[in-house]
């Protein structure tokens, strides 16, 4: 899909100030409730894993939003760690949706052989919204970094700081949307005082693996499991997805650290972003959810496969 969508807000060419900012959230709409939709289903799980609040977000007149992430219950710190996230963009909705139903149906399965943590909704505010952004005009997944700025991303990093270095696994799932193109991008233009130049979304789930830390057989078992659920995305005519080479089918890379991406937060020697397609002809909301689980379980299993067959217990 190509278009070129001009953003309403602000002069062109000139940074949005707080007058800007303002104007850009006085138009966000609450659609959806954290409360009912997460938490309620983070309420249905406290009688088999650990619930834990690790901050809360105050967004007066709006509200404060908890932040819940789920644990294993037998914790053992003699076992690797697992970190899956959802909702770092509020509005990538089968981020949510998978993890929760990762740990529904399948967390279990890996009781006694990983720790799990799992925060499924980072960024309530805008999950409610359908939004990218936080309340400040901030995108969370560009703001993992010392000092952020955005409370979501603040509280995820104070969440992970003390098990740094026994990740195994850290998967975050997302998604890649046709609003990206028609109003998230051009936004993001014009909040920042640039022109808007128009790009392509691919149609199909892909991945987005470490520049400075590529596991290329990593991110190709969860190409194989999730094509087995949906539809991988094609190279466009240069090569590339959303302007990056494709160094395998369905991966592109970025770095991670130096963008301020929540994949780069926890040191692990396996991480991986996903992005599902869900506006896709070719795809439902179910498929979608479906492709986040499957992601996440290969992301797992690889890496155990992985931890089993070195030599010495370790990869």
């Amino acid at each position: 899909m190509n278009m070129s969508v001009h953003e309403p807000i602000g002069t062109p060419g000139k940074p949005w100030g707080g007058a800007e900012k303002a104007q850009w959230r006085s138009r966000q709409v609450r659609s959806r409730s954290y409360a009912e939709d997460v938490l309620g289903s983070i309420d249905g799980l406290r009688g088999r894993f650990d619930v834990e609040q690790y901050g809360e977000l105050d967004y007066a007149p709006d509200g404060r939003y908890p932040l819940f992430a789920i644990r294993s219950r037998d914790w053992d710190d003699a076992l690797p760690c697992v970190l899956v996230t959802g909702g770092v963009h509020g509005y990538e909705t089968s981020g949510v949706r998978g993890a929760l139903q990762f740990v529904d149906e399948h967390a279990a399965d890996y009781a006694g052989r990983v720790n799990l943590l799992v925060a499924p909704c980072v960024s309530p505010w805008g999950y409610e919204r359908i939004q990218r952004w936080n309340r400040d005009a901030l995108d969370p997944n560009r703001s993992f970094r010392a000092g952020s700025p955005a409370g979501e991303s603040a509280a995820l990093m104070q969440l992970v700081a003390p098990l740094r270095g026994r990740f195994l696994v850290h998967v975050d799932l997302h998604e890649t949307t046709d609003s990206d193109e028609s109003e998230f991008r051009p936004a993001l233009a014009a909040r920042d005082g640039k022109a808007f130049e128009p790009g392509e979304i691919p149609d199909g789930f892909y991945l987005v693996d470490d520049t400075d830390n590529p596991q290329r057989a990593f991110q190709q078992a969860i190409i194989e499991a999730v094509a087995k659920v949906t539809h991988i995305a094609p190279a466009d005519a240069k090569g590339e997805i959303i302007g990056s080479p494709v160094i395998s089918p369905g991966v592109i890379e970025y770095a991670l650290r130096p963008l301020g991406l929540c994949a780069g937060i926890t040191g692990a020697r396996y991480t991986t972003t996903t992005e599902v397609y869900p506006d896709s002809p070719r795809a439902t909301p179910d498929q979608c959810n479906a492709a986040q689980v499957a992601a996440v379980r290969a992301a797992i299993d690889f890496a155990l496969a992985q931890a089993a067959s070195a030599p010495t217990g370790r990869v």
